[in-house]
């Protein structure tokens, strides 16, 4: 089989798989139909696309820096009416790092590795708020099994957290060890005498914002040890997806703006005469008194 490994590392991250309502939800690691979304994405197919042969990829994750748990409290009007939404809960993963892989036929895995070298849509961990910080792909495809290929990648961790582990084992008066012991998250299919260690509703079936859907996935938990030295990383191009967008050139051109007419100045004003009062009226002589003849 061939793996291609994948390098998630942001500021934020956002990975739920039973997220519902005001109440948005985050696991500890980067789930299965948010990696195949992004692949998928990178690919350019469309939401309602069928998803059959990228779930059908066998998905593990190592967890190199776990991070942090953060909670955003979001509003929002509805589209059409306008109307204020209820407040929402938000949860994300702030600086973690976690080194994915994906295992399949060697013309599907090769096809998804060059779409994340010039990627349709661009890629976000999650949600479209958690960008990438980092390239996505760490070195090209490669022959071998999943779980062996994820125990023998180098640790992507970052220096400051390297430096604060190292610290913490010198305040101890320990030197710190040559290896570090990360956790694995491997797909587990069903069979007999085979449970999952753990469950959830993973597998995506369909991305169709009308009518989403996605089955159960097992999932095995183990843990490597993988050396603490920094491994000599294969040379990546220049990361800057936007780079690779084509420009939109304005459907109608321009028109011309025509100068307004200079307009002339008004004639001065006539000179108003002024109003002579008006002669007072003398009162009227009183009535003569009416004399009455019967």
């Amino acid at each position: 089989m061939t793996v291609l490994l994948l390098r998630l590392a942001g500021p934020l991250q956002s990975w739920g798989s039973a997220a519902r309502f005001t109440r948005r939800t985050t696991e500890n690691a980067p789930t299965k139909s948010g990696v195949i979304g992004l692949l998928a994405a990178a690919q350019g197919r469309r939401r309602d696309a069928d998803l059959t042969d990228l779930a059908a990829l066998e998905f593990g994750v190592r967890i190199d820096q776990p991070g942090s748990r953060l909670r955003d409290f979001q509003t929002a009007r509805h589209s059409d009416t306008l109307k204020a939404m209820p407040l929402s809960e938000r949860f994300y993963l702030a600086d973690a790092v976690f080194v994915a892989g994906v295992s399949g036929e060697a013309g599907l895995v090769q096809r998804l590795y060059e779409a994340l070298l010039e990627p349709v849509f661009l890629p976000y961990l999650g949600r479209r708020s958690c960008p990438p910080s980092q390239p996505v792909t760490i070195t090209e495809p490669l022959d071998g099994e999943l779980e062996q290929t994820l125990r023998e990648a180098p640790w992507e961790a970052s220096g400051w957290y390297r430096t604060r582990r190292d610290t913490s084992f010198r305040r101890q008066g320990q030197s710190p060890p040559a290896e570090v012991r990360l956790d694995l998250l491997l797909d587990s299919p069903s069979g007999p005498g085979r449970l999952p260690d753990i469950t959830l509703r993973d597998l995506p079936v369909s991305f169709d914002p009308r009518h989403r859907r996605y089955g159960l996935r097992g999932v095995r938990t183990t843990e490597a040890s993988v050396p603490t030295t920094v491994g000599t990383r294969t040379a990546q191009p220049p990361h800057e997806p936007t780079a690779l967008l084509t420009p939109v050139t304005p459907t109608t051109s321009a028109m011309p703006v025509t100068p307004a007419t200079p307009v002339p100045p008004t004639t001065s004003a006539m000179p108003v005469t002024p109003v002579t009062p008006a002669t007072p009226v003398p009162p009227a002589p009183p009535a003569l008194p009416v004399t009455r003849t019967d």
